[in-house]
């Protein structure tokens, strides 16, 4: 009887080494739990582009937005866990959306942590507080008075709720004792449309898909939301800097995640083949004018990250008083 199980154990470990070699051997598909053109979508065509060359395969990046992600996020968690299907999760997906759908007594439609294998944090970002061109404030203290002057007549815009835009945006009106209605879109790129035109006066968006614009001269930037400056922004101030709010701190990331139970080989190969991807020269150079810092961790540290984002993010929830409207 021994013999026959150590038989079958053998037979299944070569079995699951013989798929990783031979992996990918038909298209994978990238679930992008967002629309086309937010900061979510850029990194996962960034990565996807790479990939196929590498892979000889098809890439294929599918957006499948709504509910903050939560519809495209709970696609991937009940497909096959055979490789083919990944999502580029991220911190909305994986750590924001469990304690603010939860603490009214809702409930995710899956668990960030049973429910996928982690591969590799592709990506951290800043985000930036915008404004659009038209509007007569030119810097953080200034859009603050604006504010207080006008509570509850201006329009924050995010990329749906649950997002850190969303987030930073929730944490800078509690601390600044500030009114503004929060408008969710489907994803970066119709908010910051409407923002443009001056349908929405503010935005904490993801900063690569930001970036065009404030070059562009269409929107302004106040602020950016991480700890220190970000290098595509060197003359824009932290918002601790523009407005005395100590140790603010609301960064996105972005990650590559399977279906749980995908076979050990697999992520281990995709993670080596996007770490080898971020690695390069000429790719880091493209993640950080986009105002993204490539990473590229093993799975074990990506579990470990996201379940001290899940800690941080519960506080900032809970601090923040922020709920889906």
């Amino acid at each position: 009887m021994l013999k026959s199980l150590l038989a079958a154990a053998a037979c299944a470990l070569l079995a699951q080494s013989a798929v990783a070699q031979s992996y990918p051997a038909k298209p994978v598909r990238i679930v992008v739990p967002f629309p086309a053109g937010g900061t979510t979508d850029i990194v996962a065509r960034l990565v996807g582009t790479e990939l196929q060359k590498m892979w000889g395969q098809p890439v294929v990046i599918e957006n499948r937005g709504g509910a903050g992600g939560n519809i495209g996020t709970d696609v991937v968690a009940k497909s096959p866990a055979d490789g083919y299907t990944l999502l580029m999760g991220t911190v909305g997906t994986h750590a924001i959306n469990l304690p603010l759908y939860t603490q009214g007594g809702g409930k995710l439609p899956y668990d960030p942590i049973k429910d996928f294998a982690p591969i590799t944090l592709v990506a951290a970002v800043p985000n930036v507080m915008v404004v659009p061109a038209s509007l007569p404030v030119n810097s953080v203290k200034e859009f603050i008075a604006l504010a207080k002057s006008k509570p509850g007549q201006l329009n924050m815009a995010s990329s749906g709720n649950g997002t850190s835009i969303h987030l930073s945006g929730e944490l800078f009106k509690s601390l600044t004792k500030t009114f503004m209605v929060h408008l969710p879109y489907r994803g970066s790129a119709p908010a910051l449309q409407d923002l443009i035109a001056g349908n929405t006066q503010v935005m904490f968006d993801n900063l690569p898909s930001a970036l065009p614009h404030i070059r562009s001269g269409r929107l302004k930037a106040l602020a950016v939301t991480s700890l220190e400056r970000a290098p595509a922004l060197p003359n824009v101030p932290t918002i601790e800097e523009a407005a005395g709010l100590k140790g603010f701190n609301a960064t996105s990331w972005f990650g590559l995640l399977a279906p749980a139970g995908t076979p050990r080989e697999i992520v281990a190969k995709v993670h080596q083949d996007v770490a080898k991807v971020l690695s390069a020269p000429e790719m880091r150079e493209r993640f950080l004018g986009q105002g993204a810092a490539p990473v590229g961790n093993t799975p074990e540290q990506f579990a470990a990250f996201i379940r001290s984002e899940i800690d941080k993010w519960t506080q900032v929830v809970k601090f923040s008083g922020a709920k889906i409207d």
